[in-house]
């Protein structure tokens, strides 16, 4: 989450005119048990893993081009909506309903306003870090020091941004190529 953070914070810097065609992307569940294909962390030929929740960056800059950014993908870096949905989510007909995946999709410049994080996560019971945190200090707003919980909620109405389920989030980003562009109708 902090590294989409940051990333939204660059474009911001040096492409702000990008920024309103940027996103942040929330994957979880009400288990907090998301099936993520094609992950550095995942096993096996498939690298499957099995999340608590996932984030994502995605810059849509026209309806026919959508390219995500995940730091932890097998995939390339970027890649295209439709390959990285098609290899790392695949589909929701295959898995048990507690395992479906739902989707936050908030605007960058409002991820950038209202995300914080005192990385309590990234911590044992003991106090101790599970990895060392990042070398820059936590990410806090005027009005919170940890609003994470809102982004990895997916009830809608609460927190920021939409939730959809993946058959929702892929209409929403993915519009096929109109194979009928340059082809004559005969009267």
């Amino acid at each position: 989450e902090e590294n989409v953070w940051k990333l939204c914070e660059q474009v911001k810097k040096t492409y702000p005119s990008e920024l309103p065609k940027c996103y942040a992307i929330f994957v979880s569940n009400e288990r907090r048990t998301v099936p993520l294909w094609r992950q550095k962390a995942g096993r096996g030929d498939e690298k499957l893993v099995i999340w608590d929740y996932h984030v994502f960056f995605m810059h849509n800059p026209s309806p026919n081009r959508c390219l995500v950014f995940d730091l932890d993908t097998t995939l390339p870096f970027p890649t295209y909506f439709h390959k990285y949905v098609t290899e790392t989510f695949r589909s929701d007909y295959a898995l048990t309903s507690e395992h479906h995946r739902f989707f936050r999709v908030i605007p960058a410049e409002k991820y950038l306003a209202e995300f914080s994080s005192d990385r309590r996560h990234m911590r044992r019971p003991d106090g101790s870090w599970i990895k060392p945190p990042p070398s820059y200090p936590p990410i806090q707003t005027n009005t919170s020091t940890h609003s994470l919980d809102d982004f990895i909620c997916m009830k809608p109405g609460k927190g920021p941004g939409a939730v959809y389920d993946l058959l929702h989030f892929v209409q929403q980003f993915y519009k096929p190529p109109d194979r009928n562009i340059g082809t004559k109708t005969q009267n």
